[in-house]
């Protein structure tokens, strides 16, 4: 009995790890089925960046995710496999991160051949503003922000630390802002040229100078909002013709680790769901084909019609965020 007593802990340690690694390949195979139906509905290639917080680990400690280089890992090789002539669309929502993968990222998208669109439902700021700039349409929803994408030198914006060393005496200066300063100008320079680089043949040659240079100087803070107006005055090509489908498409992503809602509001019955099927059957996903520790998400083939099994298939079950509407 002592020895029942002492493997019932790691019996039930087993049978939760196994009951959750059950319900993820569902989710998993529900998911394939819903980002496929939007992608032969719209004729093109979803991949979406999300970043929220999440739990790290056997003890669940919350960290917030940020574009790395897992992130380019995964969404370049997203890109390398799909047909030249698909047009991409990219879901954005990202408080920004590393400058390499968000370049890498920005990059490959503008080198592909077909049509590129990204769609910001909430905010895509930083490294995701410059990712954004590669597209060749933006599209923000209403109050969907983009933001600055001047570099930050050890915690501090590049744009103060050179005004700081060339406006104080440089003998009162301590070499090691002064190398800051360098490495900041330097930082300032390339993005200014990497942003023309992505705007070039999006806008004109002028606009693609002027708004690479006020998006990166350092003329706002770095989590300065620019809606759709201010996006368009800057010289970007914006619009505000959000899809339905993908703003329906950001409650696959939820942040798991919010266990109570901080706002709360009371739908018209008119307009309220049939049920909230969609709601329980939320999840976090796991990654382009999923991999372990990545969070840039790209779900299902190239056609649909490739998806096995009478799960995927269309009128042999009802897709997740239907069920229980008998």
């Amino acid at each position: 009995m002592d020895a029942l007593f002492g493997i019932l802990p790691l019996l039930l340690i087993l049978l939760f790890i196994f009951s959750r690694n059950l319900a993820n390949q569902q989710r998993h195979a529900e998911l394939v089925n819903k980002f496929s139906k939007i992608q032969k509905k719209r004729k093109s290639r979803i991949i979406a960046i999300v970043h929220r917080q999440e739990p790290m680990g056997l003890l669940g400690i919350p960290m917030l995710r940020y574009i790395d280089l897992n992130d380019a890992e995964d969404v370049l090789d997203a890109i390398r496999k799909t047909p030249p002539n698909k047009p991409l669309e990219f879901i954005l929502h990202t408080p920004g991160g590393l400058v390499l993968p968000a370049v890498q990222i920005a990059r490959a998208i503008k080198a592909h051949p077909g049509k590129k669109t990204v769609f910001v439902p909430h905010y895509a700021m930083s490294g995701g503003t410059l990712i954004a700039l590669a597209a060749d349409e933006i599209v923000l929803s209403q109050h969907a922000v983009l933001g600055p994408i001047d570099p930050q030198i050890g915690g501090l914006p590049a744009a103060s630390v050179v005004r700081v060393a060339n406006e104080k005496p440089i003998q009162n200066t301590d070499d090691y802002t002064l190398v800051l300063a360098d490495v900041g100008a330097m930082a300032i320079t390339q993005l200014q040229k990497i942003a023309r680089e992505l705007l070039s043949g999006t806008v004109s040659e002028n606009a693609a100078v002027a708004a690479s240079e006020q998006l990166s100087s350092g003329r706002w803070t770095h989590d300065y909002p620019i809606g759709y107006s201010e996006a368009k005055d800057i010289g970007l090509n914006v619009s505000n013709d959000m899809p339905k489908e993908i703003m329906e498409m950001m409650a696959l992503f939820p942040d798991t680790l919010r266990r109570t809602k901080s706002v709360r509001y009371v739908e018209d019955q008119q307009h309220a769901p049939a049920s909230n099927a969609t709601t329980d059957h939320r999840v976090t996903l796991t990654g382009y084909q999923p991999q372990p520790g990545s969070r840039s998400y790209s779900y299902g083939p190239w056609n649909p019609k490739e998806l096995k099994g009478p799960d995927t298939r269309e009128g042999k079950r009802k897709p997740f965020w239907r069920r229980g509407e008998e």
